[in-house]
C-alpha cells in the first residue's frame, strides 16, 4: 500500500507524485488500473482541480477513461474542443481561460482553465491526459513540467 504525504512545498509534493506513480508502474501491468490510479494520484497532490483524467485515442475520437470528478464527455469528436487540439497539434495545451478558446467543450460549467498533455505509445499519441480547475490561469509552467513527466513514465510504460 503506497501512502499520499503532502508537503508545505508545491513542487515537494509533485516531486512525490512522480515518486508514488513510478511505484505503481513499477508494480502493475494493466494501463487502465494504472491510469485510474494515476488520476486519483493527480487530484490528491494537484490542488485546486474539479476534473483530471484520462482521454483514450480511438480512430480519430477521443474516449473517456479512467477519471477523476463529475461525470464527463464520453466521447470528443475529431476537432472539438482543448482535447482535441492538442491531439491536432501534438503539443501540451494550457488555456488560461477556457471562455475565451474558440471551440471549448464545457462538460463541467465551473471549468474555467484547463491543462491537456498527449500521452504517447511508440511515439503515436495513446491518450491525452486532462486537468480542469474553477480557477482562471491555474495552471503554471510548474505544473505543466510535472504533469509533462506524468505523461512521460506513462509514455514509456507503454512503450516497453
Amino acid at each position: 500500500m503506497i501512502t499520499i504525504v503532502k508537503n508545505k512545498s508545491v513542487e515537494k509534493n509533485y516531486i512525490a507524485m512522480i515518486n508514488v506513480i513510478k511505484d505503481f508502474l513499477d508494480t502493475e501491468d494493466d494501463i487502465i488500473a494504472n491510469l485510474a490510479n494515476i488520476s486519483a494520484i493527480i487530484n490528491c497532490y494537484v490542488e485546486k482541480l474539479n476534473w483530471v483524467g484520462f482521454y483514450i485515442l480511438k480512430d480519430e475520437d477521443l474516449v473517456l477513461g479512467p477519471f477523476q470528478g463529475n461525470p464527463a464527455c464520453i466521447r470528443i469528436k475529431a476537432g472539438a474542443g482543448v482535447c482535441q487540439y492538442a491531439v491536432r497539434t501534438n503539443k501540451t495545451v494550457n488555456v488560461p481561460n477556457v471562455n475565451e478558446f474558440e471551440g471549448h467543450i464545457a462538460c463541467d460549467s465551473k471549468t474555467l482553465s484547463e491543462l491537456v498533455v498527449p500521452v504517447y505509445k511508440n511515439n503515436n499519441i495513446y491518450a491525452i491526459l486532462d486537468l480542469d480547475s474553477p480557477f482562471l490561469n491555474r495552471f503554471s509552467a510548474l505544473e505543466e513540467n510535472y504533469i509533462s513527466k506524468v505523461c512521460s513514465l506513462i509514455s514509456d510504460f507503454l512503450s516497453k
